[in-house]
C-alpha cells in the first residue's frame, strides 16, 4: 500500500497514469457511441430494392433512390423511398406510381423522402 502511495507521489506517474485513464475513458465512449455506426451503411438491398432504385434514377428529377421494401410472410406490405433530386410534386407522384405499381402496393403503403 505504501508503494502505491509512492507511485502518486511522483508528478511524472501521475500525469502518465491520468492519460492511460484519459485514453481508456475515450475508447469506452468511441466503442460505446461510433463502432455501430456502420451497421446501418452495411444493409443488403434486395433483388427487388435494386431493381426500383435503378428505375426510380432513371426518371427525370430524381438523381439518387433508396428504397426498402417491407415484407411479412414473404409479400410486400410497405414500401419507403428516400430520394435525392428535384423536390416537387411531380417527382413525388412519379416515384409513388412506380413503387407502387412494382410492388403491387396500394398508393397509400408507399412512403416517400427526400434526402
Amino acid at each position: 500500500m505504501k508503494d502505491f502511495k509512492k507511485l502518486f507521489e511522483n508528478k511524472t506517474m501521475r500525469a502518465v497514469l491520468f492519460c492511460l485513464v484519459a485514453l481508456l475513458l475515450l475508447f469506452a465512449v468511441w466503442r460505446v457511441f461510433f463502432a455501430g455506426s456502420g451497421e446501418a451503411a452495411s444493409y443488403d438491398e434486395t433483388e427487388a430494392e435494386a431493381r426500383i432504385s435503378a428505375l426510380l434514377e432513371r426518371v427525370e428529377g430524381i438523381e439518387e433512390a433508396s428504397v426498402m421494401v417491407v415484407e411479412e410472410e414473404g409479400e410486400a406490405v410497405s414500401c419507403i423511398v428516400v430520394f435525392r433530386g428535384e423536390d416537387s410534386i411531380l417527382s413525388r407522384i412519379r416515384i409513388l406510381d412506380i413503387a407502387s405499381s412494382a410492388l403491387g402496393l396500394p398508393k397509400e403503403r408507399v412512403q416517400v423522402y427526400l434526402s
